[in-house]
């Protein structure tokens, strides 16, 4: 007997995300305009990278403790403990490699085969093929676009959350649509996952990036209790432009850390040595340049809304926080073929709506994490496509 050579099925089952789809359709051109990607067109910022820099010249290219180097953990504690105002201890923290690689180790640590998973959506790819991958089963509560802003139905998301559900994903500032959860909003969740014992499971990757007078978009750190059920991915990439460094964190319940570190033995050993230098310049110096990067954004935020608001057939709903637009054209009814088409027609990358489940079809995503006159350009691109559409 022959057996086939092949993943089980739900690896099988898995298929490219469409953001790569739609940019393998316009890698290899030179007139390209590329706004697909979630990160910005300038590099991380220069004391980060001489801190690494420095590291590698010190030797620091070694295995280092699963959870992260001590520094670095007591650094994240001081970071977090000032953001959050909310004492956040070491003994609550892992480092890891990566964002998503924070997201994966959560779901492993606490999600079985079987389990009913809800995620809030449109949302980007990775969380919600993460569960299936691990065999859980995935249910989505959408956001609704409503007077031009993204909301969150309560009532919904409680009818979904039934005490049968072992984790809530949500992602927030949300990639791909901007959407913040309103602070009034968090101690309604938490009440109702700690009632049913769910894991609330808080990817914040874009805290630092949202539009409001505070420091951080609402967060469920400031209020919930060290032994909730409650765990906050972050990141690295987005807040201090290190998406290449591939460095993240959690904060976890203590009694969840001894298994994380197993976990992170299990899947990568540890963060890399000299890396974790360059994180610790991030935390320790980075106020500044976060308050820059905001600054930035929010004015790229203004000038895009305000040229897609200003084209025909075009709905731009307000972000909250993030670094995208998540529009959509009239009569767009199959976002991939529409972002290749625009790729086609004028060279302008976006990302198809589609590649977000839980209602994003017929939207398009523009990172509008580039210089004003990148932006600007695209936007005559867009321009001309629906000109050119129209005749």
């Amino acid at each position: 007997m022959t057996y086939p050579a092949v993943a089980r099925a739900e690896v099988t089952a898995l298929k490219m995300s469409e953001i790569r789809e739609v940019a393998n359709a316009g890698f290899g051109r030179t007139d390209i305009l590329p706004f697909w990607f979630g990160e910005s067109d300038l590099p991380t910022p220069g004391f980060i990278r001489e801190a690494a820099i420095a590291a590698l010249t010190d030797g620091k290219t070694f295995y280092t403790h699963n959870l992260g180097r001590q520094d670095l953990r007591e650094a994240l504690s001081r970071y977090l403990t000032r953001l959050h105002d909310q004492p956040i201890g070491v003994e609550r923290l892992a480092i890891t490699n990566s964002g998503v690689n924070a997201l994966m180790l959560a779901t492993q640590a606490v999600v079985s085969p079987g389990d009913k998973v809800v995620v809030i959506a449109p949302v980007w790819p990775n969380i919600m093929e993460i569960p299936r991958i691990l065999s859980g089963q995935v249910e989505t509560v959408s956001l609704e676009a409503v007077n031009g802003r993204w909301r969150l139905n309560l009532d919904r998301l409680f009818a979904a959350l039934t005490p049968d559900t072992r984790a809530l994903f949500l992602n927030s500032p949300n990639n791909p649509t901007g959407w913040s959860l309103p602070a009034e909003d968090r101690a309604p969740i938490l009440e109702h996952c700690r009632k049913h014992g769910i894991w609330l499971i808080a990817d914040d990757v874009y805290e630092r990036i949202h539009y409001g007078p505070e420091p951080s978009a609402p967060s469920f750190l400031k209020i919930a209790d060290a032994d909730d059920r409650v765990i906050s991915s972050n990141s690295f990439s987005k807040a201090w432009r290190m998406t290449g460094w591939r460095m993240g964190w959690m904060v976890l319940p203590p009694t969840l850390v001894s298994a994380i570190g197993v976990l992170l033995e299990y899947n990568t050993s540890c963060p890399p040595d000299f890396i974790q230098s360059a994180a610790i310049a991030a935390l320790d110096q980075g106020e500044t340049t976060i308050a820059d990067i905001r600054a930035d954004l929010g004015a790229a935020r203004d000038q895009v809304l305000a040229g897609l608001r200003a084209l025909p057939g075009v709905t731009a709903p307000e972000p909250d926080g993030g670094m995208y637009a998540f529009f959509r054209i009239d009569g767009c009814e199959h976002s991939v073929s529409m972002a290749k088409e625009i790729i086609e027609t004028v060279g302008l990358g976006l990302a198809p709506g589609s590649a977000f489940a839980g209602g994003g079809e017929g939207w398009l995503r523009w990172c509008f994490a580039a210089r004003p006159e990148k932006n600007a350009s695209g936007l005559e691109r867009l321009a001309r496509y629906l000109a050119l559409k129209a005749t």
